[in-house]
């Protein structure tokens, strides 16, 4: 029961990693506040959980202050805020709607600072945790993917500075960067002809990955078995970037 007596607030709580990442942390002992923009998945995980749920789009500074203000009515702090919701659009600069590029950076970005300047003042020091959903694609670049790389390159750094502003106090933050996973947010791209074969094609493991993978990796973050580690950027991407991207070579070889 690694999270026994523990409070966790997480945003995207309704579906995906930030669903399962709930599942997990409420079977060792975490209670939840589930926070979603859609009030029915939010309901169920909660639900499912024993947690509270909360509807907030986290793009709105108000929305997000709620949810904090919410979990420590309830509970009198936070110890676990695992900032998880997130979005991306598709489109070359020229052709992107400006409202777009601003509906992913304040949904990746905004709302990862909003979160974590409402629950800081509310976490224990020292014991606090911090994890925020950045992703591979803050790490290097993606074909007609600016706004996500940008706001997802943000995160990280962010993370970094939150780190070291906050270390000497025992709050540790840490960004876990995943890869392509089987979630709603990638089910639409995925449904394209020949995309998932190609996506499949560029990772190593030759899969996605799942959601309840991406939980037990947050989970470690957030446990106090991560004790001294914060600032950290964890991939988890079954291999992608660790591949240059040329071909491999071995498939040939003669014989």
């Amino acid at each position: 029961m690694r999270f026994a007596n523990k409070v966790a607030l997480i945003t995207g709580g309704g579906s995906g990693i930030g669903a399962a990442t709930a599942r997990l942390l409420a079977r060792e002992g975490a209670a939840l506040v589930v926070v979603d923009i859609a009030a029915d998945h939010a309901q169920a995980v909660a639900a499912e959980t024993g947690g509270i749920a909360v509807e907030a789009d986290v793009a709105r500074r108000a929305d997000v202050e709620r949810a904090v203000a919410v979990a420590v009515e309830r509970h009198g702090r936070v110890d676990i805020l695992f900032n998880n919701a997130g979005i991306g659009c598709i489109g070359r600069t020229p052709d992107l709607d400006p409202e777009q590029w601003e509906r992913v950076i304040a949904i990746d970005l905004n709302a990862v600072f909003y979160a974590c300047r409402a629950a800081i003042p509310h976490m224990p020091r020292p014991g606090g945790a911090i994890v925020n959903t950045a992703s591979i694609s803050g790490l290097a670049g993606d074909y007609g993917f600016s706004a996500y790389n940008a706001a997802k390159g943000a995160v990280i750094n962010y993370t970094r500075t939150l780190a070291i502003d906050h270390a000497r106090e025992g709050i540790r933050v840490n960004a876990l960067c995943p890869g392509l996973i089987a979630t709603p947010l990638t089910a639409g791209a995925a449904a394209l002809p020949g995309l998932e074969q190609a996506w499949h094609a560029a990772i190593p493991m030759g899969r996605a990955g799942t959601p309840e993978e991406m939980a037990e990796v947050a989970a470690f973050l957030a446990s106090d078995a991560a004790s001294y580690v914060t600032g950290s950027v964890i991939v988890a991407d079954g291999g992608q970037t660790a591949w240059t991207g040329q071909p491999d070579l071995t498939r040939f070889l003669p014989g």
